[in-house]
């Protein structure tokens, strides 16, 4: 199925839910009452798109890659894969932000409030250092290490043991290893700390629905 088609589908299945559930909207002559929903819904979408993205990525995709494709073939589709994926939380992010400033003015919004929106917003700061610093750097040092490593023909297998192996015998893979392994440390901790931020917020979420 084409992205257009998917795009179709999913839109053709939100107007069905509000054919469903007329309520929601309101009835409000100025329009006022949806206008609130539409923000209310951005809000929801974006966040559960950058949250349901963030489990994905974090703890189950990327796992089942690395345990299943050879390093180099994985690490190729990861340095594809993570600029979209930061791009895209950031930009969920955001709007997520905007949304929630919007219906919680900051003058008039309680101490609870100001925390989620703090929370978001680190969310926000994480995916784009991560975007904009962490990813460039770290596909830049994958680049050079799959480089040395093709000179000594591994990095085709599956898993760490044979980088591990080699590594003890040859510096110069041990301390590309290390350089990588601290770039890819850091752009892992801002992801985890976005993931943690998300999951406060989505802490606050569930306080406020009426099921």
């Amino acid at each position: 199925m084409a992205w257009t088609s998917r795009f179709v589908t999913a839109l053709a299945f939100l107007v069905a839910g509000i054919i469903f559930v007329p309520d929601v909207i309101g009835t409000k002559s100025d329009g006022s009452s949806l206008t609130i929903s539409v923000i209310k819904l951005a809000h929801l979408l974006s966040f559960a798109t950058s949250w349901g993205a963030s489990l994905w990525v974090t703890f189950i995709g990327g796992i089942i890659m690395f345990k299943n494709l050879p390093r180099h073939q994985f690490g190729n589709l990861q340095s594809k894969m993570f600029p979209a994926y930061f791009l895209m939380v950031s930009t969920c992010a955001g709007v997520s932000i905007a949304a929630f400033a919007f219906l919680h003015p900051w003058k008039i919004a309680s101490s609870t409030e100001k925390y989620q929106l703090g929370f978001l917003l680190c969310s926000f700061g994480f995916n784009l250092s991560n975007l904009i610093v962490f990813t460039p750097m770290t596909v830049e040092m994958m680049k050079k290490r799959h480089k040395i490593e093709r000179e000594l023909k591994i990095g085709e297998e599956v898993g760490w043991t044979k980088n591990n192996e080699t590594a003890k015998t040859n510096p110069v893979l041990a301390n590309m290893n290390k350089r990588f392994g601290m770039v890819h440390g850091l752009s892992s901790l801002a992801n985890i700390m976005s993931f943690g931020s998300l999951a406060m917020h989505s802490w606050y979420l569930a306080s406020k629905i009426n099921i």
